[in-house]
Parts: C-alpha cells; sequence; structure tokens
C-alpha cells in the first residue's frame, strides 16, 4: 500500500491544472491505475482522467487499462463510477464495427468484433446484471470469465461490500 500511497501523492500534482490533460502523463496514470488493481485501491479521479487522455487521443488507447478502470469502477457500485466510466468510453472500443444492437440482449460477441474489444464489452454486460442487483447471473457470468479479474486484487470481495 505504501507504494499507492506514494504514487497517489505525485498523481494527485499531475491532476492539478492543465497536466491533467498532457499526454505525456499517461504513461504514469496507467501505471497507477495498474497500481490500484494490484494493491486493491481506487481513485476514481485519476481513472477518469485516464479515459479522457484516451477521448482526447484514441491512438493511444489501451483496452487493458480500461478494463481495469471499469472493473475498479464497479467494485464501487452502489456509486455512479460505473455509469462515468462507461460513458467516456468511445463506442467504438466497446462496438468495434458492428453496429449497436437495438434488442434488451447484451451479446458478448457480434460480428466483426475485434478480440480486443471483447473484455470490455464483457465488462459492461457484468455491470448491466450488476447494477439492477441481478446477483446471481452476475456471479455466473463472472464465473465463466474469471479471466477479466488478472491482476485485480480483491474483486470478488470488494463487490460484496
Amino acid at each position: 500500500m505504501a507504494l499507492f500511497e506514494q504514487m497517489r501523492a505525485n498523481v494527485g500534482k499531475l491532476l492539478r491544472g492543465i497536466d491533467r490533460y498532457n499526454p505525456e502523463n499517461l504513461a504514469t496514470l496507467e501505471r497507477y491505475v495498474e497500481t490500484q488493481a494490484k494493491e486493491n485501491a481506487y481513485d476514481l479521479e485519476a481513472n477518469l482522467a485516464v479515459l479522457k487522455l484516451y477521448q482526447f487521443n484514441p491512438a493511444f488507447f489501451q483496452t487493458g487499462v480500461t478494463a481495469q478502470i471499469l472493473l475498479k469502477a464497479l467494485t464501487n457500485l452502489p456509486h455512479t463510477d460505473f455509469t462515468l466510466c462507461k460513458c467516456m468510453i468511445d463506442q467504438a472500443h466497446v462496438w468495434g464495427t458492428s453496429t449497436p444492437p437495438f434488442f434488451p440482449e447484451f451479446p458478448l460477441a457480434l460480428p466483426g468484433m475485434q478480440q480486443e474489444e471483447r473484455p470490455i464489452r464483457q465488462i459492461l454486460y457484468l455491470g448491466e446484471l450488476l447494477e439492477p442487483c441481478h446477483f446471481q447471473s452476475f456471479w455466473q457470468a463472472l464465473d465463466e470469465n474469471m479471466e477479466l479479474l488478472e491482476g485485480i486484487t480483491g474483486f470478488e470481495d470488494s463487490v460484496r461490500k
């Protein structure tokens, strides 16, 4: 946890003022997201800054980092963190080259979907189950997608709180 606290202080300085949107700071912020995942810590403000930088600089988008941010936000339900995060993700990273469906089922795979888009789609699906309290379906879907939790410490316990 000491590494997280040290990074938190440094990132806090980065997030003040105009440096918040400097793409040169993206690598530091991405490492901070990974540290949050490993040390079971959470910093919404920093995570939103990463997603905003991805909006401004789509070429720098990292699926793995975005997945970690979404998973950490899921652990903070019923707060609105997950909704804030998912609204900042470009739909191209969710739906790929396919068009979003207009039916209630949330398909995990569509024709034209790139493999790197799949984790984001899976996490959004988990959120669609967890937000309305469909706990049994959530845990079943999570069991089928445990690879999403690689590198995320304490996810299951955090969701239960």
